[in-house]
């Protein structure tokens, strides 16, 4: 048995050490091995992996050319992990490692994935409250798959669903929207995330609406229909109001004089216009994003000896670049 713990990390110099010496302390030796995917960071995080690379053969890494998203960053150590489990976790040390054995002993008896599911704590603020709970409703409302409120980046994976999404070659990677959609048995924890350690957030407001847009477009077709439900209702009202002013000049001999309703219509009815060509030009932007075959990240440099080298067929996606030391 080997377990793969694979941690994105962006601009995490001071928690990375503390991290990696708590895993090592939750999990026993030799059984695991820890891959740290650094998303083009602007601090010392890469040479503090590198470091502890040196000490530890257990841990490796994988440097992205730049910045390319945390999602992205956990597909790319998705495809160079080689455990029988591999488990997904942040470097800010919310997510506790305690809870590891308990992941693994859930897998041992039969669970293809485990996820956890975050409690909220009192210093969350409000606005985060809120703005987490209308991405889950909204995931929920129109996505073809249901997510649980609090989901969170770290789980469990088998094997067998790593390979399976390892597979798919879709740019638009919203891993918890594709794990309801694999489908295998799934077992849960609940946990109450630890206090950030070191360092603030990177998800900015920017970045959780991108998130919250890819996580709707990369799972549901419901917006296309809303658009078109939409139209049908702005029709059946325009109908309606020809029948109302077609009614009036009939009992009065005139047109309800005014251009303020006039105008109120005409600026409704652009407005949902704009609103239909935005969501259809979101799907043809995804489309021509897919077309185009770009590697969904470039890795710069790594000591890896499995994953992205082994099947390339099967991780289209993927592209190693040599380092400066030993390029031609």
């Amino acid at each position: 048995m080997k377990i793969s713990i694979v941690i994105p990390a962006h601009n995490e110099e001071a928690n990375l050490p503390v991290l990696l010496d708590a895993i090592r302390s939750a999990l026993p030796a030799g059984l695991h091995e820890i891959i740290v995917v650094d998303d083009g960071s602007t601090d010392g995080s890469l040479e503090v992996i590198k470091a502890a690379s040196e000490s530890d053969p257990r841990i490796k890494y994988i440097g992205l050319s730049r910045n390319f998203g945390h999602q992205t960053a956990l597909r790319a150590g998705l495809r160079g992990a080689s455990g029988d489990c591999v488990i997904t976790m942040d470097a800010d040390l919310q997510h506790p490692p305690r809870l590891l054995a308990e992941m693994v002993t859930k897998w041992k008896e039969g669970f293809k994935i485990v996820v956890t599911v975050r409690k909220d704590v009192e210093n969350v603020s409000g606005f985060k409250r809120l703005t987490a709970a209308l991405f889950y409703w909204l995931m929920n409302a129109v996505s073809d798959v249901s997510i649980d409120p609090g989901s969170a980046d770290f789980r469990l994976l088998d094997r067998g669903a790593v390979d399976v999404i390892n597979d798919l070659s879709e740019q638009d990677f919203f891993l918890r929207g594709i794990i309801p959609w694999v489908g295998f048995p799934v077992a849960k924890i609940c946990y109450t995330p630890d206090p950030r350690l070191h360092g603030s957030t990177k998800y900015s407001l920017r970045k959780m609406i991108s998130f919250a847009l890819t996580g709707v477009i990369a799972n549901s077709m419901q917006p296309l229909r809303l658009a078109t439900i939409l139209a049908i209702f702005i029709a059946g009202l325009s109908a309606l109001y020809a029948v109302y002013a077609f009614t009036i000049f009939l009992t009065l001999g005139r047109v309800v004089p005014g251009w303020t309703s006039v105008a109120l219509v005409v600026s409704l009815v652009g407005a949902l216009q704009l609103f239909v060509l935005g969501v259809l030009g979101e799907y043809v932007g995804r489309i021509l994003r897919e077309t185009r075959r770009r590697p969904g990240y470039v890795i710069s440099q790594s000591n890896l000896d499995h994953g992205d080298e082994q099947d390339a067929v099967a991780r289209p996606l993927a592209k190693q670049i040599p380092t400066p030391a030993s390029a031609p």
